[in-house]
């Protein structure tokens, strides 16, 4: 059967972009459909975005601690328009450098929706039909709302809150997961006054127990007032537009926005996955197998859609690993996921790579942990509360790392490299052999000799 094209990606996003070029790079006649702004969630409205507001947000504690270190600020003030324009500026840079490599790799770009309307058959919003040789959906996640709550219509969701035209003084944030917790950081030290409610009694849910108490604690001190084991009920709107926000305990709490973090969800509706008999997940997510296949020879899926781990990396890497896979040097090593760290951008960061404490008792028989809590050097002279908290957890039989944890400043930086180690194999004693490099946060990671305890056929002893 003779097809119009080779390849026909749904989302111009990290992992589709990264498929389309790789793809036309070994020859195939691709094109990529995207219904909206090139770059996808992480480039407009995600991970791009967002770590630039974080950047934005810590010049506060460098004021603040200034003083520790003989400077003299001064008063300061804050600009919310200027910071979104100068993401703004960002972002369409970016925007335009996905579309630039785009062409350069001789994939045609269509800004249209593309729906999925028989076997290998692709309609644009303009109607015109492509038959297709492939298939790849790459069209992310979409942030979740909660169902059966009053005045849902007065929230707003991750999406909306880079643009906001007037900063939100009072801001409300619903759910404890690391995009709540990463906005909530953020706002509090843009000058907001933050209250953040969650249906936990902590945040984080997944991440390491210790990480969790810590980052917990270090947004306690910069001011964020959490609401554990509740809900909103209802959201008001008053006659001075200020929003009442009734809680499921019966308290009520004002505010000027209030930002619904809950959770995403694939991107797969309206898709027409469901005319071709696509599998998908209870949460509508595309089943794949290992190579990104879906259970259609002809339909493959990377990235967020396919709720796995939802990291623009790894959506990176598995497009790249599909494109090769069939237009290019054929069958890959597998991706190595268990080393894929990832890290929440709060103040402080937390960088995680492999297994949680619970994790690790749960799979190995005998574990040994290590740990350094300790106030960074940085605070001394600051004055501030802040404190470090590293974690190596050790298979106990063979030695090796088999999860680290680190909530720091600049955690992002050093679990990278832990995630290189852990990626090689290394033991506790490779880091043991290690030399520190002094002073730094980092060399705790390899000065920590003796476990803080021990795991070993189900009791952990001290």
């Amino acid at each position: 059967m003779a097809f119009d094209v080779d390849f026909f990606v749904i989302g111009a996003g990290s992992g589709g972009v990264r498929a389309a070029r790789i793809a036309a790079g070994h020859g195939a006649k691709t094109i990529v459909a995207e219904e909206s702004r090139i770059g996808g969630t992480c480039v407009i409205r995600g991970c791009v975005p967002k770590k630039l507001y974080v950047y934005a947000s810590r010049f506060a504690d460098d004021f603040a601690d200034a003083a520790g270190f003989g400077w003299r600020v001064g008063e300061t003030t804050f600009d919310w328009p200027a910071l979104v324009a100068a993401k703004e500026k960002e972002i369409s840079r970016l925007s335009a450098a996905y579309r630039a490599n785009l062409a350069a790799s001789g994939a045609e770009l269509i800004e249209e929706r593309a729906t999925i309307v028989g076997p290998q058959r692709v309609r644009l919003a303009s109607g015109r039909e492509v038959t297709a040789r492939h298939v790849l959906v790459a069209t992310g996640s979409w942030p979740t709302l909660p169902e059966g709550e009053k005045g849902l219509e007065h929230a707003i969701s991750s999406n909306e809150i880079f643009d906001l035209p007037v900063f939100p003084k009072r801001l409300l944030v619903v759910g404890g997961g690391y995009i709540a917790v990463e906005f909530a950081s953020l706002f509090v030290r843009l000058g907001a006054e933050v209250t953040q409610v969650m249906r936990a009694d902590n945040v984080l849910r997944g991440f390491d127990e210790d990480m969790r108490i810590g980052m917990r604690d270090a947004m306690s001190r910069a001011g964020v007032a959490f609401r554990f084991s509740r809900l909103p009920a209802g959201i008001e709107r008053l006659p001075d537009r200020t929003l009442r926000v009734t809680l499921t305990d019966g308290e009520a709490v004002e505010a000027d926005q209030v930002l619904l973090a809950t959770g995403r969800r694939p991107y797969t509706q309206g898709l027409g996955l469901e005319t071709v008999g696509v599998a998908l997940s209870a949460r509508g997510a595309v089943t794949v197998d290992q190579g990104r296949t879906s259970s259609l020879p002809w339909l493959h899926a990377v990235g967020d859609v396919v709720d796995h781990i939802n990291l623009t990396p790894v959506a990176i890497r598995e497009g790249h690993a599909l494109a090769d896979r069939l237009f290019g040097r054929g069958p890959q090593p597998p991706i190595r996921y268990h080393t894929a760290a990832s890290v929440v951008f709060g103040t402080p960061e937390l960088g995680a790579v492999g297994f949680t404490e619970a994790q690790a008792a749960a799979r190995c028989r005998k574990v040994h942990i290590y740990e350094a809590n300790f106030r960074p050097m940085r605070a001394t002279l600051a004055g501030g509360g802040e404190r470090a908290i590293m974690k190596l957890i050790v298979d106990g039989e063979n030695d090796r790392l088999v999860g680290a944890h680190i909530l720091a400043a600049d955690a992002g930086e050093m679990i990278q490299l832990a995630a290189v180690a852990m990626t090689m194999g290394a033991t506790k004693a490779d880091f043991d052999a290690t030399i520190a490099v002094h002073p730094t946060a980092a060399e705790e990671l390899v000065t920590m000799r003796v476990p803080s305890r021990r795991y070993d056929g189900g009791e952990w002893m001290a």
